[in-house]
């Protein structure tokens, strides 16, 4: 997901989207741990997405 798009959102859809983002590193870790991982570039993305949408919280909040 883009900076500008997360930019543009407000404090609640920030807060959904890093649940939204949480849920889906768990589903991807289990899948990797299970052997059912396909894309194992996701992991990483999906880590980086969730500290792009806590730092604009901290940046929204502060």
């Amino acid at each position: 997901m883009k900076n500008n798009e997360l930019r543009d959102m407000s404090i609640e859809q920030l807060c959904s989207k890093e649940l939204e983002f949480k849920k889906e590193l768990f589903n991807v870790k289990f899948q990797l741990h299970t052997g059912r991982l396909e894309n194992t570039a996701k992991l990483p993305s999906l880590k980086k997405d969730i500290a792009r949408v806590k730092t604009i919280l901290r940046e929204k909040r502060g």
